[in-house]
């Protein structure tokens, strides 16, 4: 079968939303290339190793590539994203001298080559993400995280995935009651209960997402630790309280943690609801905060009256560690 690919360069800073763009669009796959730079410095905490050899993209910079099935006119699909990319520029976010080219290859290309650059890497002191085709044993303590990320989800790899892992493992003591908003391929819900967790309730506003999360879930044999359900952003909740709507959740509310790695503009859209989700004394994790996004996102949860314990930073990107109290 041959796709369309749609070759996207432009910032580390923009990745995020042009990703989600393609998403909107209909791509079968999206793939994300930051920069490589031998300046980089690399972090090598918990033993990490690189196995993608270094690549040329200029340090701050990255290749987006989305990959589509059904497509007459490939540059459709330049027309259509381009005052997207542009809208960004509004929101502070910004795309740089951003290029795009279009393609025709095949499936295999782009399906399975990308596999052997996914390793097995430890993400924190207790914690290992492994890819579901390679062999790998864990040492005392570690705990794996089996996952197959699928077509449309990244490997889990990503600096804002290992803050959120890291921060999690800070704060889980055991038998926490969670919710992870916008769980995506259920990365994080995993951790979470691998690290103590009692249960955690996995929503994601995307079907194929919530797919995903439950084939993860079942790899890693957590049917009865993990809810996954199809709800935009906290609105099965909101539901369930204001309709006494009976639908299973899995967890009891208010809840003692909640976890949410997604873009910074819709973290700012519900964190008065994460804040009625928390029991008092509760964590909220939250990431995918680029830096020129850190005090915007700090100063919204201060006037929500969380209070600020900890942030941990990877590269370019902050995660925010705050409490109810």
């Amino acid at each position: 079968m041959l796709w369309h690919e749609l070759t996207i360069h432009t910032t580390e800073e923009a990745v995020e939303m042009i990703s989600n763009f393609l998403h909107e669009m209909g791509a079968d796959g999206v793939s994300i290339e930051e920069t490589g730079s031998l300046n980089r410095e690399r972090d090598t905490t918990y033993g990490q190793l690189y196995d993608k050899p270094f690549n040329d993209i200029p340090e701050g910079e990255a290749v987006i590539k989305g990959y589509f099935a059904d497509v007459s006119n490939p540059g459709d699909l330049v027309a259509e994203i381009t005052p997207r990319i542009e809208e960004l520029r509004t929101f502070d976010i910004d795309p740089g001298s951003y290029t795009m080219d279009t393609r025709v290859v095949n499936e295999e290309e782009w399906a399975n080559a990308w596999k052997q650059y996914f390793k097995p890497i430890r993400v924190s002191e207790k914690l290992t993400i492994k890819p579901t085709w390679e062999p790998y044993e864990a040492g005392p303590g570690e705990h794996i995280i089996e996952i197959d990320p699928g077509m449309a989800f990244g490997t889990g790899t990503h600096p804002t995935t290992s803050l959120c892992l890291r921060a999690l493992e800070s704060v889980i003591q055991g038998g926490e009651e969670i919710i992870d908003v916008g769980t995506g391929s259920g990365i994080l819900a995993i951790g979470a209960v691998k690290l103590g967790a009692k249960h955690v309730l996995a929503l994601d506003l995307d079907p194929v997402a919530v797919t995903i999360a439950e084939e993860n879930t079942q790899l890693n044999q957590l049917e009865n630790e993990i809810t996954v359900h199809l709800s935009d952003l906290l609105q099965v909740i909101n539901r369930n309280q204001e309709e006494n709507e009976s639908t299973p959740l899995g967890v009891t509310l208010p809840v003692q943690i909640v976890v949410a790695n997604i873009l910074a503009e819709v973290i700012l859209l519900f964190i008065d609801d994460v804040y009625n989700a928390l029991a008092e004394g509760g964590t909220y994790i939250t990431s995918g905060i680029y830096k020129n996004k850190e005090e915007v996102v700090e100063q919204a949860l201060l006037a929500a009256k969380f209070t600020i314990v900890d942030r941990y930073r990877e590269d370019d990107w902050v995660a925010f560690v705050a409490r109810k109290l």
